[in-house]
């Protein structure tokens, strides 16, 4: 049974692995408010647990929009957790009502439990640099993009993080890349070149980072209607894709990514993949659209990977 809430649309999600038990952090917002476009602007981060990613347990909210004036005050979106010491890291994107959500930075929260969040501090950590990146006063997109933190600890002794982010020159359409920053200490940190070079994508969002066996793999979504003509004409439509890379910085040349799961109705979006039990590679989504169901919001099952001989993947369900 997919993670489906009676009175809640569910969207981008997260996972971690505490010894066995997995935790999901998902955006959430009311169905009350009847109109699920407007979700981005109604949404808290919620949190279930599963032993199997199949059956959850709807535990406490983990984080809610900031008080009034915040720089976060006005939304908590997509994230991603690491464990430093004995602490637990939820890095998360933030907007603030004096901006109307239109410029996106990331913040910090820690936990000693994965259910108890505190803020770190009153201001972001990591933001846009110009120097690299188009900033909302200088660009052309309708905000600032830089969000979707995903935040690992590398064997060079830093933590680095892939962000959405665009790129300050080029065509409209073509300027989304995964924008790169690391630090020592989870706090103070350097914002550098993206990992990617522009090509076609006007936003690489939700992107995670795994390790599976000889490869690592960079996964992201993008939708449809922010893809170059060209590409909307030839690729695969709206959905998740990777790129594979010996690496894990890379290189990712966006022209060689592949469809994991999309398709031009955009039936899912935001999938993760998961380390199975044994040793095998799962695929979760949530479910954005269902024929004669319209907008859906909820998690899927999961869904086996095959991983070919070259390293390229396949979903089960499509074999």
């Amino acid at each position: 049974m997919a993670l489906r809430l009676a009175d809640k649309w569910i969207w981008d999600f997260w996972l971690v692995d505490d010894g066995g038990t997995h935790h999901i952090f998902y955006l959430q917002a009311p169905k009350s408010i009847g109109d699920p476009e407007l979700r981005h602007w109604n949404v808290s981060i919620g949190h279930a647990v599963s032993s199997d990613l199949v059956d959850w347990e709807v535990v406490p909210d983990a984080l809610v929009p900031g008080p009034e004036g915040a720089w976060d005050d006005l939304t908590t979106w997509t994230g991603s957790i690491v464990r430093h010491g004995a602490r637990w890291h939820l890095f998360y994107t933030g907007t603030s009502s004096a901006e109307s959500g239109l410029v996106q930075r990331i913040g910090l929260a820690v936990s000693d439990d994965l259910v108890v969040w505190e803020r770190h501090g009153s201001r972001p950590l990591i933001e846009a640099d110009p120097l690299w990146y188009e900033t909302f006063d200088a660009g052309d997109w309708h905000d600032q993009a830089w969000r979707d933190p995903w935040v690992f600890h590398h064997d060079d002794g830093w933590f680095h993080a892939t962000i959405t982010a665009r790129v300050n020159r080029g065509h409209r359409h073509g300027r989304g890349v995964l924008a790169h920053a690391r630090s020592h200490d989870l706090i103070d940190w350097e914002v550098l070149p993206p990992l990617t070079t522009p090509d076609g994508f006007g936003q690489v969002e939700v992107s995670q980072l795994t390790r599976h066996r000889h490869h690592w793999y960079m996964t992201f979504c993008s939708d449809l209607l922010t893809q170059s003509d060209h590409r909307r004409a030839t690729g695969p439509g709206t959905g998740t894709y990777y790129l594979r890379a010996s690496d894990p910085f890379g290189p990712y040349p966006l022209d060689q990514a592949r469809a994991l799961k999309a398709d031009q109705d955009g039936s899912s979006y935001a999938g993760r993949l998961v380390s199975g039990s044994r040793g095998d590679l799962l695929f979760l989504s949530w479910e954005r659209t269902r024929p004669g169901a319209g907008f859906v919001g909820a998690v899927s099952d999961p869904i086996h990977v095959l991983v070919g001989e070259d390293g390229h993947l396949t979903l089960a369900e499509s074999e």
